[in-house]
């Protein structure tokens, strides 16, 4: 067992360092993770044997809920909500007309079996938020016409239906005839058992992290992780369509003002990114390059059609009643780029036994194509078109704003005899950029205003910007004992060796020091260290 943990060790610490590279080189990382298992992989250095589809299709659905519950976390509403009806017709009716236009392609020009050709329409009619926004984040692009909001609500939401469309044309193969009247109950169990339930879970688990105070901000995140579970889980044993729950539920709980949602931020980041590099490792190490050779044609065929004809179509056809300019639906064109929910989507296929062509291969062809080719060139294509916005941040389509906002708050206790005590607060100096946002009295909070009287036992929420670095800043702790000789000496008559006393915490209460607080036993002194 050991060596698989080592294994598995060393693929996520490569996965980081490929990370670092390709966002310098502006390469998304899905090229670098896929290229990485086919290294591992049965073809490639290492050999690693490796053709478990089922294995992998559970592994990745379950990364996937995840990912698309991210992609609605993280997603600003107040920036998305202007083009949302846009995206939202972009990842229905634009997916399907995709999916028709390529079907119809390999059917009619490849020689494919019809409902193949659909199928493989449907697989790769979706697009991929992480691969687009890698380049938009890394190039620090910001794109004009709020062209960022609409890649990524359309990037984010589009999964679900390629994944309805996959499995009616599944199970039309499956039966051998269209049962028109199965086909209209999944489309509705998909969309109104899905939709349905995400809104109830949202709006419960919202309600919930509003009245619940955790004992540790850490169960904040475990909490909101089974609610991302539950969100997929629960409409897909019921047969609704659990990627479309999983990102309602996101996009709610991500725009409602919860407890500790700043620390909610980088931890699904974090876990996203995590499943990214286990989707893309497996897929590439579950690939055989020696098989792509026998479907090359054809992929970059389909993969040439569906770049220059198939989404060019359904871009303009749904946005140009808009009235977009040329150029905003020519980048939105270019910017479809495939990825990961593509090849999952094609091992489901693959799996089905149906089809006669070799799809797991060849939209894996596709996708590399995309990345490689699309994905490279977004940035010169923006620029070429005139669409890159040097004063918009790419960043503010997403709802965590830390990196932009570099705020902190301080909380004071006015006692008796300060200096701001009986005053009122147009009547008090506060420090240089701060500002005095929240007053606490008798456990009732107010908002206060210039003529608010601070009276004593009052708390003081002051806000104040952080700063830049804190580098040097290095916190230690010291636990006082009932046998140590600083018990019962005031704080200026001990060495001051460790460094600035800055907190006291006694029990369960912070204490903030000053040269006369006593000293007590089991008192623990924090210590800004000198380095």
């Amino acid at each position: 067992m050991h060596i698989y943990l080592l294994l598995a060790a060393l693929v996520m610490f490569v996965c980081v360092l490929l990370n670092k590279v390709s966002s310098r080189l502006g390469i998304p990382t899905l090229l670098a993770f896929i290229v990485l298992g086919m290294v591992f992989g049965s073809d490639g250095l290492l050999k690693i044997p490796f053709d478990n589809y089922l294995f992998a299709e559970r592994i990745c659905s379950i990364a996937l809920i995840f990912i698309m519950f991210y992609g609605g976390f993280g997603t600003n509403w107040r920036a998305a909500k202007p083009v949302a009806l846009r995206a939202a017709l972009l990842s229905g009716p634009g997916v399907v007309l995709t999916a028709g236009l390529v079907g119809l392609f390999c059917h009619y020009v490849l020689g494919i079996g019809l409902l193949e050709g659909l199928l493989i329409g449907s697989v790769i009619s979706s697009t991929d938020a992480a691969s687009v926004f890698s380049i938009l984040r890394s190039k620090k692009l910001g794109l004009k016409y709020n062209t960022a909001s609409l890649l990524e609500v359309e990037s984010g939401s589009n999964d679900p239906f390629a994944y309805m469309l996959t499995t009616v044309i599944l199970s039309i193969m499956d039966a051998g005839t269209a049962d028109w009247g199965k086909i209209i109950y999944l489309l509705f169990s998909q969309l109104v058992y899905g939709a349905g339930i995400g809104v109830a879970i949202a709006m419960t688990s919202a309600y919930l992290l509003k009245r619940i105070r955790f004992s540790s901000p850490g169960f904040d995140a475990v909490f909101v992780t089974a609610v991302a579970v539950l969100s997929y889980a629960a409409p897909a044993a019921v047969g609704g369509n659990g990627y479309l729950s999983a990102y309602i539920v996101g996009i709610v709980l991500g725009n409602t003002e919860i407890r500790n949602k700043k620390t909610l931020f980088p931890f699904f980041d974090g876990v996203t990114g995590l499943m990214q590099m286990l989707i893309f490792f497996l897929l590439g190490l579950l690939s055989f390059p020696s098989a792509l050779p026998e479907v090359a044609l054809t992929a970059l065929l389909i993969a040439l059609f569906l770049t220059f004809v198939a989404r060019p179509a359904a871009v303009f056809a749904i946005l140009a009643p808009f009235g977009c300019k040329i150029r905003q639906m020519l980048v939105v064109s270019w910017a479809g780029l495939r990825g990961a929910a593509s090849i999952v989507f094609a091992i489901i296929a693959y799996m089905d036994k149906n089809t006669v062509n070799d799809i797991f291969h060849i939209i894996f062809f596709i996708v590399l194509f995309s990345i490689l080719f699309q994905g490279s060139l977004i940035p010169v294509v923006s620029k070429k078109l005139g669409m890159i916005d040097t004063e918009a941040d790419v960043m503010k389509t997403f709802s965590d704003y830390t990196d932009e906002v570099p705020v902190q708050f301080i909380q004071v206790t006015v006692s008796k005899g300060h200096a701001w005590c009986d005053r009122q607060v147009m009547d008090i100096t506060l420090p240089p950029d701060t500002l005095l946002v929240m007053l606490e009295r008798n456990k009732k909070r107010e908002v206060p205003n210039g003529g608010t009287l601070i009276l004593e036992g009052d708390v003081l929420i002051l806000s104040a910007r952080s700063p830049e670095k804190a580098e040097d800043v290095y916190l230690v702790e010291q636990h006082i004992n009932a046998d140590d000789a600083e018990v019962g000496k005031h704080l200026w008559e001990t060495s001051d060796k460790e460094g600035l006393v800055i907190l006291i915490k006694r029990g369960n209460s912070v204490i903030i020091p000053n040269g006369s607080t006593l000293i007590q036993a089991g008192d623990t002194l924090v210590y800004n260290k000198p380095q």
